[in-house]
């Protein structure tokens, strides 16, 4: 029996990182071994195991071979004969495909350590194609070390357009798009993440929302880098920039996609695009399963970011209405998850991203000074019932009314 560890710990040991896991594989062992040495049996299609100890998971070396379509349609086979070299090789990118022995010697058949230094991302063999799930992973792996200049080879390249062409990407399903996505949405680059699957024609298949963005032109007046999907992913950078929260990340990427709908003959202008969009991003989330939490707030950005950033012109009422509707007086979080993602908007086109922008004050500033007026305040006046609420409300927009001055003169 001989143990190496293997994959992601590798990896990125040699990148002078932490590893957050670390995975194990047994080589010229049989499952009654295992379980004889205390090992706790886990896997459901091959031999994987827990130590009895760390509880890291140790998978005895196997091969794999495809018989359907999907990332389902896999036969595996693990017996003492498979070697080292077979295991790897089923892994999907070289960087993947290495395994450290116990006196810290690497084991390298593929030219992983080589694309680490060249920062390259290159598939270990044609059997990449077998598995769509790959093409989201290294997009992942390219908002994740994107910060390195790593960049996909080109000959991967080519295979992954050969998946989108042949149909392979069609048969991924929600739950494995929204986990790549979501972890993607949480790496330091994340616009790459796209990128790299509008480079291989994925992004049209698995996001084409997204896809339909490019293109569609602006008035370069407010946008200088004028093509919308340029701009969605300006300001997702801008997100990742002002928070680490993958919800406000998530809302920052969709805020847009009713532009991809607007009628050529209106370009470059997209009335009422935030009202569109929000009929898109139902579905999006929908079919991909998105958690509520995320739905919820990209559902609130796509419709009012266009009210954010008229923050200065709006009348008491309906700075009150906005806050309301964000059900900030309840969740003040999130007031500040639609704040950061508008903020992103504001500061996602090339000249803007520096600059100072007053609408987040302003909310802010709105909600301090309607929050500190309180229902318990109106009831102890003599108001109940229904009037509680009506004046309560009156109350709010004097006090917005007494900060700013008289606003008659103001526009919604």
């Amino acid at each position: 029996m001989q143990i190496y560890l293997v994959g992601g710990a590798v990896r990125d040991k040699l990148l002078g990182l932490t590893p957050q896991d670390r995975d194990w594989v047994v080589v010229g062992a049989t499952p009654e071994q295992m379980l004889a040495q205390g090992f706790r049996p886990v896997g459901k299609d091959f031999p994987v195991f827990l130590h009895p100890d760390t509880h890291e998971e140790y998978a005895l070396a196997r091969t794999e071979r495809k018989t359907a379509p999907g990332y389902h349609g896999f036969e595996f086979h693990a017996d003492p004969s498979v070697t080292l070299e077979e295991d790897l090789k089923r892994r999907d990118l070289t960087i993947n495909a290495m395994a450290e022995d116990d006196d810290g010697n690497i084991i390298d058949p593929f030219g992983g350590r080589g694309d680490l230094i060249d920062g390259r991302l290159r598939h270990v063999s044609p059997a990449f194609a077998e598995d769509p799930v790959r093409i989201l992973r290294l997009a992942r792996y390219a908002a994740r070390y994107a910060q390195w200049g790593f960049h996909v080879a080109h000959d991967t390249n080519a295979l992954m357009r050969q998946m989108v062409a042949s149909g392979e990407v069609d048969a991924l399903v929600a739950e494995r798009v929204w986990q790549e996505l979501s972890r993607a949405l949480g790496e330091m680059t994340p616009a790459r993440f796209f990128e790299v699957l509008r480079g291989c024609g994925a992004l049209a298949r698995i996001f084409p929302e997204l896809e339909k963005l490019f293109g569609v032109p602006q008035p370069r007046h407010h946008h200088p880098e004028e093509d919308t999907g340029v701009h969605t992913l300006l300001v997702l950078t801008q997100a990742a920039r002002l928070s680490q929260d993958t919800r406000v990340r998530f809302a920052a990427l969709v805020h847009d996609l009713g532009k991809g709908t607007t009628p050529p003959a209106e370009w470059p202008r997209h009335i009422a695009h935030e009202h569109r969009g929000v009929a898109l991003v139902e579905q999006m989330c929908e079919r991909l399963r998105v958690p509520a939490d995320y739905r919820d707030l990209a559902l609130l950005v796509t419709r009012y970011h266009g009210i954010y950033h008229r923050a200065a012109e709006l009348r008491a009422a309906t700075l009150l209405d906005t806050l309301e509707h964000l059900d900030a007086f309840r969740r003040p979080e999130r007031l500040e998850q639609f704040l950061l993602a508008c903020e992103a908007d504001s500061r996602g086109r090339p000249g803007f991203e520096e600059l100072p922008h007053e609408q987040p004050d302003i909310f802010r500033q709105a909600f301090r000074i309607t929050a500190a007026v309180a229902a318990k305040d109106v009831v102890a006046a003599g108001y109940s019932g229904k009037a509680v609420g009506e004046e309560l409300r009156c109350r709010r927009i004097a006090a917005i009314k007494a900060w700013r001055g008289a606003d008659e003169d103001k526009t919604d």
